[in-house]
């Protein structure tokens, strides 16, 4: 079965921002991740899975009217995720300041997750990528990029590799509905596919507005499962 697969040697992993963990569960109102902060450790990308993803990403659209309403699901409930992180805390958010800038403003993750401890992120600005979305705009997608790297990354406690970022996109998965899931499939774990197995590290792939087949989405198959202990279930 295509999945996650689950190695005996984790890949590196650092302690996962409590606030932030718990801070998912809350906005999920529901028991969705019940899993322990550190269960992600173990995720391993398992390469013959990441490779079939890849070639699926590359054989995409660009555009693809059959993904439009996954993707209004998904940009919607990021706005509803972005304003959550950034809400005053004695209203209910995280209150993370966000600030945008045009260079990439870490090299490794510690720097990202020390600032996300001191309730701040910097996120690279999607209008100095020049690699422009089809679907979003680029507010938008630099809401998705802040909210990644916090719900992802500082929550799941694992940094940028491939490994890092399939733990990212199980996590974070939690949050969305499925119907918006299969878009953050294809902006998640799509282009790190494609960035890692295709262009072996060389390049970024275009991004697309586009889904993958819907095996790829599904967090809940038995061995994604199995790699953080228990069966995950969205908001």
């Amino acid at each position: 079965m295509l999945a996650t697969a689950l190695l005996a040697a984790p890949s590196p992993s650092f302690p996962p921002v409590t606030y932030v963990h718990g801070g998912a569960r809350r906005y999920c109102s529901v028991d969705a991740d019940a899993t322990p902060p550190n269960a992600y450790e173990r995720v391993r990308l398992d390469p013959v899975v990441g490779a079939a993803i890849a070639e699926a990403y590359m054989a995409a659209p660009v555009r693809d009217v059959r993904a439009y309403a996954s993707y209004a699901a998904f940009c919607r409930e990021t706005v509803q995720q972005y304003h959550f992180l950034v809400g005053r805390a004695d209203f209910g958010g995280l209150g993370l300041s966000v600030r945008i800038v045009d260079e990439d403003p870490y090299t490794d993750v510690g720097s990202m997750v020390e600032d996300v401890w001191q309730r701040r992120l910097k996120v690279w600005a999607s209008a100095a990528s020049s690699n422009p979305h089809p679907y979003l705009s680029d507010s938008e997608n630099d809401m998705f990029r802040a909210v990644h790297d916090v719900f992802g990354h500082a929550a799941s406690g694992r940094g940028f590799d491939r490994h890092g970022e399939e733990a990212a996109w199980l996590k974070h998965s939690n949050m969305y509905s499925r119907l918006a899931r299969r878009a953050l499939t294809t902006e998640t774990r799509g282009q790190n596919c494609a960035l890692n197995f295709h262009y072996r590290g060389a390049r970024f792939p275009e991004q697309k507005a586009a889904l993958l087949p819907r095996w790829f989405s599904d967090p809940t198959l038995p061995r994604v499962a199995r790699a953080v202990g228990e069966r995950t279930v969205a908001c």
